[in-house]
């Protein structure tokens, strides 16, 4: 009986902390949903959808960078998002916070340079100077690109995937396309559901 006791009271304990835990992780899910729609935008007007991606305009945009020496997405990715994410959260001359945006941008090339975009509120000469020293400022200019979107969690293989699957449409429709492109994730790392990535070229 004491056995069948303790047993029966080790289930309840575990029942009671899973329960507690999916609690917590249903909380966060909905405040990083609902942060989601505070977020501003990099925004963009579509000119043309196709079966499996569409063209898109994008206005001249500032953007805080880092160039990273380390190649690919697994290696690139959490060191960039580090080090500009300690900038905008109050790591600079001023100790200045920065309202966090999306999407999350990364260049697709041998040296990746990870990006997060500028509130438009916010000038160049208004911002605070960085305790980082790669961190730079980069004005991108007006474009026209095409987009490709998958969902879940990217990686190198995926990014590589639907870069090749862009490439493939875009053949297909004749259009003209540089040899400009990049990765943009949508997502905080701590989401789970509705994950967004997408894959960006210039068009010539």
């Amino acid at each position: 009986m004491k056995i069948a006791t303790y047993l029966n009271t080790k289930m309840k304990i575990l029942l009671i902390l899973f329960l507690g835990m999916l609690v917590v992780f249903v909380i966060i899910q909905i405040f990083a949903m609902n942060g989601q729609k505070n977020i501003e935008m990099y925004t963009y007007q579509v000119n043309k959808k196709y079966d499996t991606f569409e063209i898109r305009n994008y206005e001249a945009t500032l953007f805080t960078s880092v160039k990273l020496s380390t190649k690919g997405y697994k290696n690139s990715s959490s060191k960039g998002f580090s080090i500009l994410a300690g900038y905008i959260f109050g790591k600079n001359k001023r100790n200045e916070k920065i309202a966090m945006t999306s999407p999350v941008t990364m260049t697709l090339e041998d040296s990746m340079t990870m990006m997060f975009m500028v509130p438009k509120e916010l000038k160049k000469e208004m911002l605070p100077t960085p305790n980082h020293s790669e961190i730079a400022f980069k004005e991108e200019p007006a474009k026209t690109v095409a987009a490709i979107r998958f969902g879940g969690w990217a990686n190198d293989k995926k990014i590589a995937t639907y870069k090749q699957q862009l490439i493939a449409a875009l053949d297909t429709e004749g259009i003209a396309y540089s040899n400009r492109f990049y990765f943009f994730g949508y997502n905080a790392p701590y989401e789970v559901f509705n994950r967004i990535n997408e894959v960006i070229v210039e068009l010539q």
